[in-house]
């Protein structure tokens, strides 16, 4: 084709070359001399029709004010029309400033003229003479003067409605306690409005060429000129409910929106009944290039266009702005919902909660009042899902599931607060009188007892409480996976599908701080852990990511909080569980033992120590104390709250915890979780492991307590009281050997108990300052 074209061209030259060729040199020469006659001609003309025009403007003053004298108001603004056209002619001269001035004011004039005749028109509702009006209007580019006159005068009685109105929560002083709320008014106000806009759209349609438009500018004009404003009422109404603001903010939002939904309704007739308009691109493109445009285009439209450049080029895009000053007030209101969701979480956890956590009752069942609360703090909670998505359309998401995880945390904060005040608190006998056959030889009193009792019920309390929060973050989880499915087809088909209810309200959400990345960062997120379960597969994002929702929950800080609360508990049922132990050792560090003389015979050089020292009465009671412990664990193999949180009892690796569930993470196949959430799926762990951990977490608490508090409290030792104690703690390092746990603090006392004295401060010199146990046994036995 290249080659084919440079031939043409040669061809082409060489065509035209011998065609010159052939011309006589006389016929070339009287052609040459039309063509300039033809453009002297034309150039005439052109300054003919310049000075003609120049000579008009001497006229022009005294022709516009006899027609206006006349009341000839057409032939005046054509006359007007033909002198703006005109205009150019005195463009970059010293002229051009006096003749704009000159026109400026028969423009004025001819408007003056005309004002009371047009109101007097657009009040009688004559619509053949306010057409001609408007038309006068169009030609001197006074078109939205026109247009102002009308909507002041149509919208009067919808803004003396609005201006009258008196509201209980607007603040205002002087208003009635018993007149509505704002949110009782507005279905009144927006139903005349709605009866106003039907009777126009017949009456506009015949006005105007672009009657959508001008619905459009009627609807924004009339909001924007209410007093006071609408986003004044908004914050009136805000300031007045406090707490409860969010929840009459959202009945006036979908109020708004079924106004909103109605004017839509009127848009289309109007849009359907009128002849189409002379536009080059296809009408649905329009609107789908429309609907993407931004504001910064949409409020930089020119007014002063002639009416058919002003309807081409920004007619659809003013269509949309009754819907965006209809939303606007809500933007900001909406933007910061997740203090408002906060904020009226906080106020129905105080109602729920007022006087139950801090109640002075004693005989209070609290671990059914948990559970119960629990329910409730739920159910207030599940409202909020639906609260989000009639305020933000699904846009508040990030913010839901902050000002949720806050609100979950302080409930359980509260719990948390009263177990530390509490715990010893009595509960009825009812409870407390346990006599168990297989247990009555114990050293438990019947108020050890109510304990244990108490620490059971309120764990399986928290046990419970975890399993709706589960629950809660599943539906939470089905929620936002909703609201990811719901963008997605509004970005394939936005034309089909929209956010909220219309297109402008859309836009304003699509263009506010709430669509931020970390929103759909979360939607993804969601979205991948739904895929990965749904195909087995783990997508790429959760195997690039070891933060993605699918390992970690959504509510983190509500879950570190019961578990906070559960080892609360835990402690607590060690505490009850390890009471009689204690008991037994409240004289220990006092005993007579530990200053016993050294009883030891010498014969000679030769000192012969004593043999098979029995342990103290009291460590032989601690012993059988121990050893009774799986008894106790027996009767509640059964009860699944021992086996809630175990990752929260003290000095339990989470390695064992691991180990001993591999197996149940086995036979989950793609559906096992993370390590943590095994730990805390406590349905997958063997009775026997949670029997095996609380063992070994009772025994290294009690040997903590006996290593650390205890122990340390003996004023002194001889070596007859040493040899005891490392009697003693060796007697101790079997019992608890059996339960599987080797102490290291235990077998330092005891081996530095049986130490001689010069061995002892050869050892105190060379590890000074680097062993706590080695010197406090040193301070003990006078080795420093």
């Amino acid at each position: 084709m290249k080659d084919g074209a440079v031939n043409l061209q040669g061809t082409l030259s060489q065509v035209l070359r011998k065609s010159k060729d052939a011309i006589p040199d006389t016929t070339k020469i009287a052609l040459e001399e039309l063509h300039r006659l033809d453009t002297i001609k034309q150039r005439m003309e052109s300054t003919k029709e310049v000075l003609r025009d120049a000579e008009s403007w001497s006229t022009l003053e005294l022709e516009v004010t006899s027609l206006l004298a006349e009341r000839n108001y057409a032939k005046a603004a054509e006359r007007l029309a033909e002198a703006y056209r005109s205009m150019v002619i005195f463009q970059n001269t010293p002229e051009f400033e006096s003749r704009r001035t000159l026109m400026v004011n028969l423009q004025n004039q001819l408007e003056a003229s005309l004002s009371s005749a047009v109101i007097s028109a657009i009040n009688s509702q004559d619509t053949a003479t306010c057409k001609d009006y408007f038309s006068i209007f169009s030609i001197i580019q006074r078109e939205s003067e026109f247009r102002n006159y009308y909507n002041a005068s149509r919208r009067s009685s919808i803004t003396a409605i609005w201006q009258n109105a008196q509201q209980s929560d607007s603040g205002a002083s002087s208003s009635p306690q018993d007149s509505p709320t704002f949110k009782e008014f507005l279905p009144k106000f927006y139903s005349e409005f709605l009866s106003v806009l039907n009777n126009e759209r017949t009456l506009i349609c015949a006005i105007f060429p672009d009657p959508a438009n001008t619905i459009s500018q009627f609807i924004t004009t009339t909001m924007s000129s209410l007093q006071p404003s609408f986003p004044q009422r908004l914050s009136s109404v805000a300031a007045h409910h406090g707490e409860q603001a969010l929840s009459e903010l959202i009945s006036i939002l979908i109020v708004t929106e079924d106004f909103a939904v109605g004017v839509k309704k009127i848009m289309e007739k109007v849009e359907f009944s009128s002849i189409p308009l002379p536009l080059q691109e296809k009408p649905g493109h329009v609107r789908r290039r429309s609907s993407r445009m931004s504001m910064s285009l949409r409020t930089g439209s020119n007014r002063s266009l002639p009416t058919t450049t002003y309807i081409l080029r920004s007619g659809l895009i003013d269509a949309m702005e009754w819907d965006q000053e209809l939303f606007q007030p809500f933007i900001d209101f909406q933007i910061d919902y997740s203090s408002l969701e906060r904020r009226y979480l906080e106020h129905s956890l105080n109602i729920v909660i007022t006087g139950d956590v801090r109640s002075n009752n004693e005989a209070v069942d609290k671990p059914r009042l948990l559970r119960e609360r629990a329910v409730d703090i739920f159910a207030v909670a599940e409202g909020s899902l639906s609260r989000c998505n009639a305020f933000t359309h699904g846009y508040g998401a990030l913010g839901l599931l902050q000002a949720l995880d806050s609100f979950l945390q302080s409930f359980i904060d509260m719990w948390i607060a009263d177990t530390h005040e509490r715990f010893q608190s009595s509960i009825p006998s009812a409870q407390s009188a346990r006599s168990d056959g297989d247990l009555s030889d114990m050293d438990y009193t019947s108020q050890d007892w109510a304990d244990i009792q108490m620490s059971m019920h309120l764990l399986g309390s928290a046990r419970a409480i975890f399993e709706r929060l589960s629950a809660f973050e599943t539906r939470l989880r089905s929620f936002l996976n909703q609201l990811d499915a719901q963008f997605r087809l509004s970005e394939s088909d936005p034309a089909n599908f929209l956010i909220a209810p219309t297109r402008g309200e859309a836009q304003l959400l699509e263009q506010s701080t709430l669509n931020s990345s970390d929103l759909h960062n979360l939607l993804q997120l969601v979205n991948d852990h739904k895929e990965s379960m749904t195909s087995g597969l783990p997508s790429p994002s959760i195997r690039k990511s070891q933060s993605t929702v699918s390992q970690e929950p959504l509510l983190v800080s509500a879950r570190n909080s019961l578990f906070s609360l559960a080892q609360a508990y835990q402690k607590g049922l060690q505490k009850s569980i390890l009471s009689p132990l204690k008991k037994h050792l409240g004289s220990y560090a006092n005993a007579s033992t530990w200053s016993t003389p050294d009883s030891n015979r010498r014969h000679g050089d030769l000192r012969v120590p004593s043999f098979s020292l029995s342990p103290t009465e009291t460590v032989q009671r601690v012993a059988e104390g121990i050893l009774n412990l799986p008894r106790l664990f027996e009767v509640y193999a059964d009860d699944d709250a021992l086996a809630f949180s175990l990752q929260t009892l003290p000095y339990i690796p989470p390695e064992m915890l691991k180990v001993e569930t591999g197996d149940a993470q086995s036979h989950q196949g793609h559906r096992r979780r993370s390590s943590v959430s095994v730990l805390i799926k406590s349905a997958t762990i063997d009775p026997e492991v949670v029997s095996s951990a609380w063992l070994i977490s009772l025994a290294y608490t009690f040997l903590e307590y006996l290593t650390g508090d205890v122990l340390p409290s003996i004023p002194s030792l001889t070596p007859q009281g040493a040899s005891q104690l490392s009697s003693d703690m060796e007697y101790l390092s079997n019992i608890v050997r059996a339960l599987n746990v080797e102490h290291e603090a235990l077998n330092k006392w005891r081996l530095y108990s049986e130490m001689s004295d010069d061995e002892g401060k050869r050892l105190t010199l060379e590890k000074v300052s680097t062993d706590q146990i080695l010197q406090k046994i040193g301070k003990q036995r006078g080795w420093c």
